[in-house]
């Protein structure tokens, strides 16, 4: 396919030449945005790697059976609503880097964004959750911590 063909094409179908554009921006912004937010997204072989040589604080923000039926070795449940910058766990490690986990990877995201807005440093969120960590053949403990 030459340029003038698609140019051609643009020219016939201009909704589709707009919603093409307007899509590659969209994506374009937010792998950009992505890059240079202040919170990082882990995989679970990085959350492994990060806690073995930074010694992470892992907090899991699951509800308590659901942290009771699987989590992540070594991390403590917090729940959301009770997460803040003041929070024991986190004020006590302000200098180790912080990893956020809960079933899905939706809530600790965004909560791993409200605690980089508030000027916490070295914040991480397990992508994906706990499904993420089970799919990658992890083991998870049971009980409480």
């Amino acid at each position: 396919m030459t340029f003038q063909e698609i140019l051609d094409f643009a020219g016939r179908h201009s909704m589709l030449a707009i919603a093409l554009v307007g899509l590659t921006l969209a994506l374009v912004y937010t792998e950009v945005a992505r890059l240079f937010r202040p919170y990082k997204a882990l995989t679970p072989a990085q959350l492994t790697a990060l806690v073995n040589r930074e010694d992470a604080v892992v907090v899991d923000l699951s509800a308590s059976g659901d942290f009771e039926k699987g989590h992540v070795a070594g991390s403590r449940n917090v729940q959301a609503s009770a997460l803040t910058p003041e929070h024991k766990l986190i004020a006590g490690a302000k200098e180790r880097p912080l990893v956020l986990v809960c079933r899905s990877g939706q809530g600790s995201a965004a909560a791993a964004a409200k605690l980089a807005k508030s000027g916490i440093t070295h914040v991480h969120w397990l992508d994906g959750g706990i499904a993420a960590w089970q799919q990658a053949g992890l083991p998870l403990v049971k009980g409480r911590a």
